[in-house]
Order: C-alpha cells, then sequence, then structure tokens
C-alpha cells in the first residue's frame, strides 16, 4: 500500500515527519497533487528532487489568504508557480465564456479549488507572503502567455503575464532543462536578477543594450493599438521557436522590456528515459481520497507516453508554441519498462488506454534536416502539402506496439492519442493500417478531419477533404478484410476563422451523407498563442497578411453549430435563419437531400421548431435512431 511518506510533502506535519527544516523549492500548483509523470508538478518536483533537492508541493491554496502560501515555509531557494496542465480560463469557461461544471483536476472533479487567472492570482499572494523569495513561474498558461496576446475572456490585448504575475522568471515550454539549469544558479548564490542567459526561459529587462542577435518587435502599447503591428509580431514568435535557429524576442511594455531567450533545446532519448526512469506512486495523494479522487487521473493511469511535440501544424493547436515540432522519443525498452510497472498495479485489468503523444503516430523527426539544422520558418512538414524531405515510417512505432500486446498481464493496447490520417495515407505500406484496425481500435476510432471545406481546412493547416475521404474509404476496407465491424468518429469544428455560413452549410452536407450524428462538435476557441486566434482577433492571416473570414457575433457561432446538429429539432429555428442567410433554400423541403422540412403554411420557424416537423420527418428520425442504436449494440457486444 502506498504511504503518505511516499509523496512529496504537502504540509507542515509532513515536514517534521521527514525532519526537514527548510524546503529548497515550493511548488504551487493549481491542479490537484497527482504523482504522476503525466501532471507538470508533478515531473518538475520529482525531477528537482532526483537531484537532491528538497522540495514541497502546495496544491490548489486558498487563493484568498495569503497564509495558505506560508504552509511550508519560506523556501530557500525559491517559489516554483503553474497553473496547472490547462489554461485556468479554458478550464473554468466554454467557448461561449459559460462557466463549466466541474473541474477534473480537482478532488472529486468539483469546481471553486482554483482562481481564474490562477497564475496571477498565485503569485501575487506569495508576493504578499514573502516580498523578496524568488518567483518562477510555468506550465500551459505563463508558456502561452508570454508575450503581449490576445485575451478572448476580456476581448482585448492583456501585457506580458510576466509583468501582471510580478515573477522574477518565466520558463516556458517543456521546463526540464532550464529548470535544472535554475536551480543550479540559485544554489551556487547567484541573484535571480542576473539569471538571464538560459535558454528556455523569459524575464523583464529594464532596458537591453549588450544583448546582441535579438528581433525587437511590435511593443506591447502598438499591439493593443494596432491589429497589423499584432499580426506581425506574432509572425516573428512563430517563426522563432527552433532551438537551433530561434533568436531571442524583444517586447516593449512601457517603460520596460520583456526579453524572451531562444528556446530550450529538446530532451535528447536518453534525458528522456532518465526521467522516466524517476520514481512516482503513479496515484493521487491520499487526502483526495475521502471525495472519490482526481478524475483527471483516470484517463492516464495506465497510459504511456512515448514521445513530444508535433510536426502536425494545425493552426489552432498550441503545441507548437508549447512542445515545439521536434519530436522527441524515448526509447522502447523505457516504454515498455513503465508499461511492466503499471501491470504490477493492484488495479490494472489488462487495458493499456494509450501509447502517443501529441500526434502518436509521430515517432520520429519529421526529416533528418530537422535535427541537424532545426525546423523550416517559412515552411510546415504537412501543409499545404506533405514535403518532400517528410519522412513517413510507423516500423519503430509498430516494433513498440507488437512489443507491448505481447507483456504478460496486457490483453489490449489502445491508441487514442490523436492519429494523423493524412500521414497513414502516406505511407506506401499498409502494415501500421491494418495492424491499427486488427489490435489497437475498440469498435470506433477516432480522428479529426476538423472540417470539409478546403478553404477552412487550409486556415486550419489541414490536409483537404479528398484526403480524409480515402482514408475513410481504405479504413472500411481494411475492416471488411479482416472481418471487423468498426467505424470511424470524426471530430468536427464549427466557426474556425474561414469558415462562412457557406462552408458550415457544405459540412452540414457532409453530416448529412454520413447518416448519423456525429459525437464530437467544437466550437472554435480562441485560446492565447494559436495562428487560429491571431485570425480570429486581427481578421488576417499572419502568414500573408490577407484578410480572413471571422465569425464572430453569438448568434453566427450557434447557426454553424446547429448546421453540423441538424437533425435535432430544437435547432430549427437557427438553421432555417442560417439557410435563408445562406442562399439554400434548396436545402428546405421534403428531398432526401433537405436538411430540414419547410414551416407549416409557409410561416417562419417559431423558436422550438419541433412543431414544424412532419410526421414523415419523425419516422425518418426513430428510423435512423434506431439503426444507430442498433450499430452501437452491435459494436457493445463485440467488445464484450
Amino acid at each position: 500500500m502506498i504511504a503518505r511518506e511516499d509523496f512529496l510533502p504537502i504540509t507542515k506535519l509532513d515536514l517534521r515527519k521527514r525532519n526537514i527544516e527548510q524546503l529548497d523549492f515550493v511548488f504551487v500548483s493549481g491542479d490537484a497533487y497527482v504523482d504522476h509523470p503525466s501532471f507538470g508538478h508533478a515531473i518538475i518536483a520529482r525531477l528537482l528532487e532526483s537531484r537532491g533537492y528538497k522540495v514541497g508541493i502546495i496544491p490548489q491554496p486558498d487563493w484568498k489568504n495569503a497564509e495558505a502560501f506560508k504552509e511550508l515555509g519560506r523556501p530557500r531557494l525559491g517559489f516554483l508557480v503553474a497553473s496547472g496542465n490547462i489554461d485556468s480560463m479554458v478550464n473554468h469557461y466554454t467557448t461561449s465564456k459559460k462557466k463549466r461544471r466541474g473541474d477534473l483536476y480537482s478532488p472529486g472533479g468539483k469546481d471553486g479549488y482554483r482562481p481564474d487567472r490562477a497564475l496571477i492570482v498565485y503569485c501575487n499572494r506569495i508576493r504578499e507572503a514573502y516580498k523578496d523569495v524568488p518567483i518562477i513561474i510555468g506550465g500551459i498558461e505563463a508558456s502561452l502567455r508570454r508575450f503581449a496576446h490576445y485575451d478572448y475572456w476580456d476581448d482585448k490585448v492583456r501585457r506580458s503575464i510576466l509583468f501582471d504575475a510580478r515573477a522574477d522568471l518565466m520558463v516556458y515550454g517543456m521546463g526540464e532543462k532550464p529548470i535544472l539549469q535554475i536551480a543550479e544558479a540559485l544554489d551556487s548564490g547567484m541573484d535571480i536578477k542576473y539569471i538571464t542567459y538560459i535558454n528556455g526561459t523569459a524575464y523583464i529587462a529594464p532596458g537591453f543594450d549588450g544583448i546582441t542577435e535579438a528581433e525587437v518587435i511590435p511593443s506591447f502599447e502598438d499591439v493593443s493599438a494596432n491589429k497589423k503591428k499584432y499580426a506581425e509580431a506574432f509572425m516573428v514568435q512563430y517563426e522563432e521557436q527552433d532551438y537551433h535557429t530561434g533568436r531571442t524576442i524583444i517586447q516593449p511594455h512601457g517603460e520596460k522590456y520583456l526579453v524572451q531567450n531562444p528556446p530550450a533545446a529538446p530532451m535528447t532519448m536518453e534525458e528522456l528515459d532518465e526521467l522516466y526512469k524517476i520514481k512516482f506512486t503513479r496515484t493521487y495523494h491520499p487526502i483526495y481520497q475521502k471525495d472519490g479522487g482526481i478524475p483527471a487521473l483516470t484517463e492516464v493511469k495506465f497510459s504511456l507516453t512515448s514521445q513530444r511535440g508535433c510536426f502536425g501544424g494545425c493552426s489552432f493547436c498550441a503545441l507548437t508554441f508549447h512542445q515545439g515540432r521536434v519530436i522527441q522519443t524515448r526509447s522502447n525498452e523505457s516504454i515498455i519498462q513503465e508499461a511492466k510497472q503499471m501491470i504490477e498495479e493492484p488495479d490494472f485489468k489488462g487495458y493499456i488506454h494509450d501509447v502517443g503523444g501529441p500526434t502518436a503516430n509521430f515517432h520520429s523527426p519529421s526529416c533528418e534536416k530537422q535535427i541537424k539544422e532545426g525546423v523550416c520558418k517559412k515552411k510546415q512538414c504537412m501543409h499545404p502539402a506533405p514535403c518532400k524531405k517528410l519522412k513517413v515510417d510507423h516500423k519503430e512505432y509498430l516494433k513498440l506496439l507488437r512489443s507491448l500486446r505481447t507483456l504478460p498481464g496486457v490483453k489490449k493496447v489502445f491508441i487514442r492519442s490523436g492519429i494523423r490520417y493524412d500521414y497513414m495515407m502516406l505511407d506506401p505500406s499498409d502494415e501500421f493500417f491494418k495492424e491499427l484496425c486488427e489490435h489497437h481500435v475498440s469498435g470506433q476510432l477516432k480522428v479529426a478531419p476538423e472540417h470539409v471545406s478546403d478553404a477552412v481546412l487550409h486556415y486550419m493547416g489541414k490536409p483537404g477533404r479528398g484526403v480524409y475521404d480515402r482514408f475513410v474509404d481504405k479504413y472500411y476496407k481494411i475492416n471488411k478484410r479482416i472481418g471487423k465491424e468498426q467505424y470511424l468518429v470524426p471530430y468536427l469544428m464549427s466557426s474556425h476563422p474561414g469558415s462562412d455560413l457557406k462552408a458550415a452549410v457544405e459540412l452540414a452536407e457532409y453530416v448529412r451523407d454520413m447518416g448519423y450524428n456525429p459525437e464530437q462538435i467544437q466550437d472554435f476557441y480562441p485560446t492565447p498563442g494559436t495562428l487560429s486566434t491571431c485570425m480570429y482577433y486581427t481578421g488576417v492571416d499572419p502568414r500573408t497578411m490577407k484578410p480572413v473570414y471571422v465569425p464572430r457575433t453569438p448568434e453566427e457561432k450557434e447557426m454553424q453549430r446547429a448546421l453540423i446538429q441538424y437533425r435535432n429539432p430544437k435547432n430549427y429555428a437557427l438553421i432555417y435563419k442560417a439557410l435563408i442567410k445562406a442562399g439554400r433554400k434548396d436545402l428546405i423541403g421534403f428531398g432526401e437531400k433537405c436538411l430540414i422540412k419547410p414551416p407549416r403554411n409557409n410561416e417562419q420557424a417559431d423558436k422550438k421548431g419541433n412543431k414544424h416537423n412532419s410526421s414523415r420527418s419523425e419516422s425518418k428520425d426513430r428510423r435512423e435512431n434506431a439503426q444507430e442504436k442498433s450499430r452501437s449494440n452491435n459494436r457493445s457486444k463485440k467488445r464484450k
């Protein structure tokens, strides 16, 4: 049984039991304390501990009282602060800015354990508690907000989070390498104000004399007042994220300057293997047992992280800005060793839930040039067309999956990370495709075409519809050949920049022809740091500076989402209005290709829309629902 003493200290009592008079670092986290390598606070804290530092964690402190931040005393070297695995505003609010119910990273999945803009609140409380202790911020919330950035929830440009948090130093990206260098410098007695040389960090400076080979981008004041300047500044940030070629970036903020050093070098295979050798309890702290635990652990507890980074280049994804485009892979031996540890856990039922990373089947750098010279600044690996130098190879990933399948105690190995179907279609061998269907799908494979309009897909950085259509056809042919009845579940996105009502109707027609309702629909969410968010705010594509259509009004966003869910009677009024506005009256009628029936007696649709559906439509809906239920039951039986 795992004892409380197996975890890092979180209270004064824990310190006394360990005879610790003073910690070196105190990590303040917006997430509950889960001692698992999928949680940022655990991996950074355990890494420092493995190097001889004494580290404690204050998880989800009461932010209304500075006393809560004194629980573990004054650290010798500094506070490390992160808001959690998810940006606190994304964690709290939907795309319509409504408060979410629950928090998967909190006890019992309940909300209310962390504040909005957690990083800023925590740091300011620490300053109240200890005025002169070094504060180092990191994690996704810091990383994506390191420059002046458009904030969707305030609907304005906010300055770098370093200024509002009043922190001394920021670690951006994956922070293992920078944090060890920072710890070493602080431990040597260096004042934090002189720690300005570490790659993967950013700091505030009174000037920038002596900094060479730097790019000065438009100031906070300029990007707040001028959207073109914002787009120009963003493109510099976007293109300088490679550790080989990235330069120092400076952004004036009033009379001071944000200085971002070049990115840290990616972790080597040997370094990642060493990191995952560190002992974790792999579960949540015992204090959460009474609340039912931490729900976010459920999916990752029996999952394996095989790599980091992604060269997919999706415009709406923040990973380019956080993990980078270079794939960093663990050795198969390291992953298999972790799997063996999982198998020994008492609640392991024989199922490995996932083997992957941001993109499961990106298992090595995209090309040899990337390893030696860095990624291309002006060119993506996959878009608008695959690079001729792109290395397409699933052999090593397949080797790993085969080894995991044969481990004693393993019944099934699933792949639930994102699969890039366009990358699969480039592979001249069907070996991975066949084994994916045969061994790693549980009745349904989730994939992310996101849209079907080529114009929208271009702005998304995704392949054209034709690639997805060929993938779908091949998927069902392979399943038929191996004698399996398995389905595809497509992720679809509405209201992305570039998507007008015409494109939304095109997507609705595709859903109609699929013959069933899609399970996964996401309204575009303008999170900080993404190319798509820059388009949303500025109305231009920063790569070309050409205008791009942006659906902004709540009504249009509702119409675009409703079109995808046109079978829902509650959406009738919105769909009717959208089709009229788009000039697509041909889709209102009784024909097989129509999305909705016409209003009764040519009246306008009422708010509910239910009464305008004819008995013929209701009969068709019942028939489709019965068919879908039958398919679902068949899939359930096969899984059993």
